[in-house]
């Protein structure tokens, strides 16, 4: 009778155990996603926006890893070479400036190479004067 109820005890406390620490389907594909994209194994599009105006200020697509800074209201991206050197990119976010993260699936895309594309309409033109 003893074992019984040691056996009924143990069952439960497994049980109990997976049900407070089981975790959704949709919690672990995120946590794999993110883990993969941050291991610079997912082609992400970065799209940074000019709330104002509507504008897009730039965008940026490839592997990379991408950390929002709310101490510093930025972006941190880095990225990888074909050298295996890092580059680290900042992007400043403020009231009127907002971003979207796209996963992207692109087939036989170079794992090292990347594009960034701004809107020169974003450029403030700037004049050189010679001084004689």
């Amino acid at each position: 009778m003893k074992r019984i109820i040691t056996l009924l005890m143990v069952a439960v406390m497994i049980i109990g155990l997976f049900v407070l620490t089981g975790c959704t389907e949709a919690e672990r594909v995120s946590q794999n996603l993110s883990q993969e994209a941050d291991n610079f194994n997912v082609v992400r599009q970065l799209t940074v926006i000019n709330c104002i105006q509507g504008d897009v200020l730039f965008q940026m697509t490839g592997k990379m890893s991408i950390t929002s800074d709310n101490t510093d209201h930025q972006l941190e991206v880095i990225v990888e070479d074909e050298n295996g050197l890092y580059q680290k990119h900042f992007i400043g976010l403020s009231d009127n400036v907002t971003y979207v993260v796209e996963q992207k699936n692109f087939k036989n895309v170079d794992k090292y190479k990347y594009t960034l594309n701004y809107n020169p309409k974003m450029w403030i033109p700037v004049g050189v004067k010679n001084i004689d």
